[in-house]
């Protein structure tokens, strides 16, 4: 039978010494070629350029920042699915980067993807029931076909999802109905780690609350570690336990969701917020918003990568990257005004 009534763990520590997924020096770099047979590279799109990320066993991280930021391609390289240009990605001590296909198809039953868009990451081709044993054959999960139709029968249940739907194609259902299948279909296999890439911008907005409410229940009830990759900031807020803002490929903050939503620390992730929809709108913020567009990851700014766009800037910023430190607590940033940081945020 499967575990997916099995109780919530005991939450883990900020400081766990063996985080679950652990992210090194990360970098995806796509080649730009040109020729008659585009074996001429002519530069790189540095999508995710340097990325250190570790996610406690039993915690939701968000990842949130611009299109364009490198959010997709992060989460992608994290499970494998996207080939990482170089550095190390390690899941339950198991580095991934250097596993060879069988021993990576393996510990995938371990880690699983929600896709962003519902219709296009299901086979139309195939009924419900298809697309939820697939993974488990692939596996080798459930003695036999009666066994993997009740564990996939179960996970109908935990998703709010009528039993005679197996028998259904993805086109007979809403888009909030799809997204329920594409998270059914990621938790057969009773994965310990799951990225969530926007799972709820195909989604109408009066759909998007079941989706959400859905996923934390699930969290909670099958201690999920979940990496959730979003825009929305109202979303992760509710969800998540630590929010991760990234820019161009690097990370800029790292901190607790309500500090983070109370004080942010760095430039960006103030901006960030100031942006952010607002429930009463007389309410106004005194943070300068973001101006312009996000630079090109093909030419990335010299220095800070935000620095182009940063109210506070100075010339020392077009210096060099600055490091992720700890700045309080828990709480990390790249940013070399460490002054202002440590100072009220506007």
């Amino acid at each position: 039978m499967t575990n997916l009534s099995k109780e919530a763990a005991p939450e883990p520590s900020i400081g766990d010494a063996t985080p679950l997924v652990s992210v090194t020096d990360l970098k995806v770099h796509f080649p730009i070629t040109r020729g008659v047979i585009f074996d001429k590279v002519i530069g790189h799109v540095k999508a995710v350029d340097g990325v250190d990320l570790a996610i406690p066993r039993g915690r939701t991280y968000g990842l949130v920042g611009e299109s364009g930021c490198g959010k997709s391609t992060l989460g992608r390289a994290i499970l494998q699915l996207t080939p990482p240009t170089s550095g190390s990605v390690s899941f339950d001590g198991v580095e991934l980067t250097t596993l060879g296909p069988e021993p990576l198809r393996k510990i995938r039953r371990r880690m699983q993807m929600i896709f962003q868009d519902p219709l296009s990451s299901l086979d139309p081709r195939q009924n419900i029931e298809s697309i939820l044993v697939e993974g488990l054959q692939a596996h080798g999960i459930g003695d036999n076909r009666s066994d993997r139709r009740d564990r996939v029968s179960e996970t109908l249940d935990a998703v709010g999802l009528p039993r005679w739907a197996l028998s259904r194609y993805p086109h007979e259902f809403s888009g909030g109905q799809r997204q329920r299948i594409g998270i059914a279909r990621a938790l057969a296999v009773e994965p310990e780690f799951i990225v969530a890439d926007e799972p709820l911008s195909a989604l109408d907005v009066s759909i998007q609350s079941q989706v959400i409410n859905l996923l934390a229940e699930l969290r909670e009830r099958l201690s999920l570690t979940m990496l959730f990759i979003s825009h929305d900031l109202d979303v992760v807020e509710y969800l998540c336990d630590r929010v991760v803002v990234l820019y161009l490929g690097h990370i800029m903050e790292i901190a607790p969701t309500a500090e983070l939503f109370a004080r942010p620390l760095h430039p960006y992730s103030r901006a960030l917020l100031a942006a952010s929809p607002k429930a009463d709108p007389t309410v106004e913020s005194s943070a300068v918003p973001l101006q312009g567009d996000i630079p090109s990851p093909v030419n990335p700014p010299s220095g800070c990568v935000f620095r182009t766009r940063c109210p506070l800037a100075i010339d020392a910023c077009a210096q060099s990257m600055p490091a992720l430190d700890e700045i309080k607590p828990g709480r990390f940033s790249a940013c070399i005004r460490k002054d202002l940081m440590l100072t009220p945020s506007p």
